[in-house]
């Protein structure tokens, strides 16, 4: 089955909204969601975008999104890291991860990247075989994630 792989556009955020909500979902953190269309549009689409997505179309319908962004490695250089890819539920199975995860990839080499980085989650059985079926990428169960939330921040950077 043929999917239209494209870049993204505004008009499109309203949708891709709800694949990530329905990823959240699926990843059993559904009010983990803050993001808005209209952060979105400025953080993807003001001055200065710090992130990139295509989309997979079929029948002229949104079905799957792909959103990345630039990483710096000191030790390798310029990396695409791939935030998410989401494929609604009905669609998945038909090869529209595949489509888009290798536009990804393209992008990543038309870009001068020396590489593509990405998690999944350590339950997420579907995505894990999908990643080892098609792309054998090395799995690094070493490095710890961590991350600290806004109001943590500035928590922490009132204390004397």
């Amino acid at each position: 089955m043929e999917f239209n792989i494209r870049t993204g556009t505004k008009t499109d955020l309203p949708r891709v909204l709800e694949l990530i909500k329905e990823l959240a979902a699926y990843e059993r953190a559904p009010h983990e969601v803050t993001n808005t269309v209209e952060l979105m549009e400025q953080d993807g689409f003001g001055a200065k975008p710090i992130y990139g997505f295509f989309v997979a179309e079929f029948n002229d319908k949104i079905v799957g999104v792909s959103i990345y962004y630039w990483r710096y490695s000191t030790w390798k250089g310029k990396r695409l890291y791939l935030e998410d890819i989401v494929v609604t539920e009905s669609e998945r199975g038909k090869g529209v991860g595949k489509q888009l995860f290798d536009r990804t990839l393209q992008h990543a080499l038309d870009e001068n990247c020396t590489g593509i980085m990405w998690q999944v989650l350590n339950w997420n059985e579907p995505a894990i075989n999908f990643y080892k079926k098609f792309y054998n990428p090395k799995m690094d169960e070493e490095w710890i994630n961590c991350s600290l939330e806004r109001e943590q921040i500035e928590t922490l950077l009132k204390k004397p």
